[in-house]
């Protein structure tokens, strides 16, 4: 493979990670969504986990992710032991007017954001 096409597969890779973070930094207030819409939106239909193993890590970044807006397909706080506290999640969609109940985004359907919707796909 010549050099210049070496080059031109290099830019045009991606940052997976820096995309997941992105399209959660475009979350709004009081809203949700899923790994796997996520996922799905960056073409990566079937890495909802991988969009997961990201969402762990997203502490790390800045500027700042909401990552507390990130729930599983069927709105489970399934990623709240990664905060500080046992209910920080929780609290955090709590104080957004996302109400929450045993664990689960209540009417998880009507605070669904959807990327490929609301970003265009």
């Amino acid at each position: 493979m010549a050099k210049k096409q070496l080059i031109n597969d290099a830019v045009q890779e991606r940052d997976f990670f820096a995309d997941v973070m992105a399209v959660v930094r475009q979350i709004p207030k009081g809203r949700v969504t899923s790994y796997g819409a996520i996922a799905k939106y960056l073409g990566a239909a079937r890495s909802a986990r991988i969009v997961g193993y990201c969402m762990n890590n997203a502490h790390t970044v800045k500027p700042k992710v909401p990552a507390h807006r990130v729930v599983n397909r069927i709105g489970l706080l399934s990623g709240k032991h990664h905060f500080g506290s046992p209910t920080a999640m929780e609290d955090l969609l709590k104080k957004e007017g996302v109400k929450v109940k045993k664990d689960q985004v209540v009417d998880f359907h009507k605070k669904f954001w959807d990327p490929a919707v609301e970003l265009g796909l």
